[in-house]
């Protein structure tokens, strides 16, 4: 799959299914699964390392992750986010930053927001790089939002929301993620733009959806967001394991004489 596979399942109306992932492992598992596209999100910062938001992901902690997730990931879509500040410091190193996630095996870099590096994406766009948005909540500017809120609910927030996502398009990206917006209001967007919407927190009205493939497996027993189905009770599946290997070890159940060398 590649960046103009997004446009051409838009045109043809299929549904496109997006997860994020940061380690070899869950990469090789989603490199058998029918997912098309991978994000190595700067949530990582968070869901991996335990930080309280994204700021703290740099561009060499989404490398190392870019690198694991694409020893894995067989030919699945990659796009790696450009954490906090190395988009808005100028094209040359916003392209420096790309270059190295693209290096690391990133096939797309997505950004967020529009106002104020819009030279940016166009020279990532001429370069050969395919960027891809982010509207609506911003986890990158959860200080300027006063925290994780639903944006697009007031009238100006909705239209300004509008604005960036015809933006984008313009200026050549490939694909937006919505996030935390009105239904109603990512079905507009949708509905006007060429390009394809995928949504989180933004209802069934989007081209495609994604979630952080933690909370989709129900590993987070302390967070659960609004949006996100768990399709597994991972966790209780995880602890229900280690019980099990606890009281085989206990018993002198474990190992037994083929898990032995002789």
């Amino acid at each position: 799959m590649c960046s103009r596979d997004f446009l051409r399942a838009k045109v043809e109306g299929r549904k496109l299914s997006m997860v994020t992932c940061y380690d070899y492992t869950f990469a090789r598992l989603l490199s058998r699964s029918a997912i098309e596209g991978i994000l190595v999100g700067d949530s990582a910062a968070m869901v991996m390392h335990g930080c309280p938001s994204t700021l703290s992901a740099s561009v060499e902690l989404m490398r190392v992750h870019t690198e694991a997730v694409a020893r894995g990931a067989g030919d699945k879509f990659i796009v790696a986010d450009m954490p906090f500040l190395s988009f808005r410091k100028g094209p040359a190193e916003a392209l420096d930053s790309a270059r190295i996630l693209m290096i690391a095996g990133a096939h797309a870099v997505k950004l967020e927001g529009v106002d104020g590096h819009e030279d940016v994406i166009q020279r990532m766009v001429q370069s050969g790089i395919p960027v891809m948005g982010h509207l609506g909540l911003q986890p990158q500017s959860i200080h300027a939002y006063g925290g994780f809120r639903v944006q697009g609910r007031s009238n100006d927030s909705a239209r300004d929301i509008v604005r960036q996502a015809t933006a984008l398009e313009a200026l050549g990206a490939f694909a937006i993620v919505l996030e935390c917006v009105p239904a109603n209001l990512a079905q507009e967007i949708t509905n006007t733009l060429r390009i394809p919407t995928i949504g989180i927190g933004a209802g069934a009205g989007c081209d495609g959806q994604i979630l952080v493939l933690q909370d989709l497996l129900g590993l987070n027993m302390e967070f659960r967001p609004k949006f996100a189905r768990p399709f597994l009770d991972g966790a209780r599946c995880v602890l229900d394991t280690l019980a099990r290997f606890d009281e085989a070890v206990k018993a002198g159940t474990f190992p037994a004489g083929e898990e032995s060398y002789s």
